[in-house]
């Protein structure tokens, strides 16, 4: 989450503090080169020292090339064997050269007359390079190279490579990074975090952390500064973390000075809609319901998130807040991030209002402009007192009356724009909506310290009765045949079926299966069954007709793409296969999966894939085997892929780490939280300092979100 920091006055001192010393004062950095330094977010020589390598090259020692593999990077000393131009597809130098433990080749596609002279057999070469796999031996393309009477190639410290931008290089932030660390033997940074609160975590000091992570000297653990596990990195991810702690916690107190609509916890329509439903609410969502309803009794807004599994009853939670809600006099906005889910959603919301004289309110980009036109002048009147709707409930052309709720389902697929845009539909009157955000992705305990600091968060962790654990296998593509009878067996049980593809188009570079064709395939293959289509590029009414057959039974078997991921509830489908499951990542997998086993029945989820598989695909389809805890699995997806993309698109306001990575550092986070609130009891000024250092401003609205 790195932002804009404050700006220095230029012309500070040498002797000055180091956020208070402009990038101009180094060498080789012009007006032009600091507007560029800007994009980073680097304007000071704080900002410089903050500004860490993402990773590191290691030419401070010789690689034997037997031991090279490809992917890897190194310094090999080897003798030139032989040099030839070729002229195959492209005109090149290949250059060979053996060190006794084996033999590779120097490919170089941009050369001169007289580089090619310089390779004569017999001469020894320093080289570095990435080694990749060549036809018939392993190879560098355009390696670094010297002729080791040259002088050697070796360094004496780790190569650091930072996050880069246009007109701004490796050697230009090397250069700038030595010149601040010059500084630093001058002008101390300061240390924000108590040495008291440090000395049990046998860390080191911030200036020997800052140090080390920029020039690694030579005896430090390759392997430590490579994971990010070596203390240098651990001080600085510990502080990073309690900055963004800090600045979520801020963030929260100054959105609580807000003031919202009071909602009274009674409401005979609520009543009315829980005596409708057909079963009764778990332990677990009245209690999430009742906190819901707590919050909302008081002047300021709610910010709270209501995380559950697959199935476990979210939206029913949701609709009974909005009951109450309505009630007391306000609007409520429903806002989901695709047509099918927003679908679902109103399906859900029009069969549980309706009947009790509450009209649902529809707005999507797909509606006729003659529709839009109107649905806009009632949600402005105030007459819709229910909008559920996809982006289009925040276009700058919807008014809300008197907007007291606003939900947002999956609220991470939206970028914060839009949430902050929704959110400010309501603020009329000072007042500001309240806000329920739902996910049925679950959030690992790390994203729930960090990156939803700032939000309340309720846990329906309990899933209604009768439900039963759903079983997973994987299956080769290659038992296609196998799969297919399971399917006929399945339905001829009485029960119904999902086959999803991942595309709906051919492709050979996905070698994936296209829907269409598989549902023509699955229907000549079960011909006494009936067979269903349904992908993203059907129309709305297409798409609702088929989906209203299958949950009528009229279908036996639905091929379906991803579009089914979420949203769809039919008790009686108790088998899934997911073709190229391998492609899929786990969130998206578990989804998917939780289409079945919402019924009494025992239900089974087949992922086929196309060996070999990776090791990270072998990885997902293993915890997908093992686990049907959406808790653990997102863990484990946080651990795989980062905290970027576990959010979703690396949007602006998302958890964006320098140093620190969520899923590795998170043993930290016990001790994050209590540096955390040691700071803000005792020492007001640090805090500020360290969200300054680390974040910048500018971003303190999106608190809100």
């Amino acid at each position: 989450m790195k932002t804009k920091a404050t700006k220095p006055a230029i012309g500070a001192t040498p002797n000055a503090a180091l956020d208070a010393t402009t990038v101009n004062t180094l060498k080789g950095v012009g007006e032009a080169m600091a507007t560029k330094l800007a994009t980073l977010g680097i304007y000071t020589l704080q900002d410089v020292l903050f500004h860490l390598p993402f990773r590191y090259q290691d030419r401070t020692r010789l690689r034997k090339i037997g031991e090279l593999r490809p992917g890897d990077e190194g310094v090999i000393e080897a003798e030139v064997v032989i040099s030839e131009v070729v002229q195959r597809q492209r005109r090149s130098l290949l250059v060979r050269v053996a060190d006794g433990t084996g033999s590779l080749t120097l490919r170089f596609f941009h050369f001169s007359a007289k580089q090619s002279q310089q390779f004569e057999r017999g001469k020894v070469l320093q080289c570095f390079g990435e080694v990749r796999r060549g036809p018939g031996m392993l190879e560098m393309v355009h390696p670094e190279y010297r002729l080791a009477s040259q002088g050697a190639a070796l360094q004496n410290t780790l190569t650091p490579f930072y996050p880069a931008t246009e007109g701004v290089q490796q050697g230009t932030l090397r250069k700038l990074s030595d010149q601040a660390l010059q500084h630093l033997r001058t002008v101390s940074l300061a240390e924000l975090i108590p040495q008291s609160l440090l000395a049990p975590l046998g860390l080191p000091d911030l200036t020997t952390a800052i140090n080390t992570v920029h020039r690694p000297p030579p005896d430090a653990n390759v392997q430590e500064l490579a994971d990010g596990l070596h203390p240098a990195h651990r001080r600085l991810a510990l502080e990073e973390l309690v900055s963004h702690r800090l600045a979520m916690r801020q963030l929260r107190e100054q959105h609580q000075t807000n003031q919202a609509p009071v909602i009274a916890s009674s409401s005979s329509l609520a009543d009315a809609l829980k005596a409708s439903l057909a079963f009764d609410l778990t332990g677990a969502q009245a209690r999430v319901l009742n906190e819901l309803l707590q919050d909302t009794q008081q002047p300021e807004p709610m910010l709270r998130l209501i995380q559950g599994d697959v199935g476990a009853g979210k939206t029913i939670v949701a609709a009974l807040a909005a009951a109450h809600a309505v009630e007391a006099g306000y609007q409520v906005a429903l806002m989901a991030p695709t047509e099918i889910l927003a679908e679902q959603h109103l399906l859900n919301f029009c069969d549980w209002f309706e009947p009790l004289g509450i009209s649902v309110g529809w707005l999507s980009g797909k509606l006729k402009a003659s529709e839009k036109r109107s649905m806009i002048e009632s949600v402005a009147m105030g007459h819709s007192r229910i909008v559920v709707g996809t982006h289009a409930l925040f276009q700058n052309d919807v008014e809300f009356q008197n907007l007291g709720l606003a939900i947002v389902d999956e609220q991470h697929r939206f970028g914060v724009h839009q949430r902050l845009a929704l959110r400010n539909k309501g603020a009329k009157n000072n007042l500001l909506p309240h806000q329920l955000i739902m996910t049925a992705t679950p959030i690992p305990r790390t994203l729930a310290m960090t990156a939803y600091a700032d939000l309340d968060v309720s846990v329906i962790d309990e899933l209604p009765p009768g439900r039963k654990p759903v079983t997973t296998v994987a299956l080769e593509s290659q038992r296609r045949a196998d799969v297919v009878q399971r399917v006929n067996a399945a339905i001829a049980e009485g029960r119904q079926v999902y086959w999803v593809c991942t595309l709906i188009d051919e492709s050979e570079f996905l070698q994936a299966e296209a829907a269409e064709d598989t549902a023509q395939i699955l229907a000549e293959a079960l011909p006494d069954h009936r067979v269903g289509l349904v992908h993203g590029r059907m129309k709305s009414k297409e798409k609702d007709a088929i989906m209203a057959e299958f949950k009528s039974a009229n279908i036996d078997l639905l091929v379906a793409t991803t579009v089914i991921e979420v949203g769809v509830d039919v008790p009686n489908a108790s088998l899934m296969i997911i073709e190229n499951a391998e492609r899929l990542g786990l969130s998206q997998l578990h989804q998917l999966r939780g289409r079945v086993g919402r019924g009494s029945a025992q239900s089974s989820c087949i992922l086929m894939y196309h060996g070999p598989l990776s090791k990270t695909a072998r990885q997902r389809i293993g915890i997908m085997r093992e686990t049907n805890d959406g808790f653990v699995i997102a863990e484990r997806d946080l651990e795989i892929r980062g905290a970027g993309e576990v959010l979703g698109t690396r949007q602006t306001g998302a958890a964006e780490f320098r140093i620190a990575k969520l899923g590795r550092d998170d043993d930290l986070l016990d001790v994050v939280s209590e540096v955390a609130d040691e700071l803000a009891a005792t020492q007001p000024k640090a805090v500020l300092k360290l969200i300054r250092r680390w974040i910048g401003d500018g971003k303190q609205d999106y608190g809100g979100v």
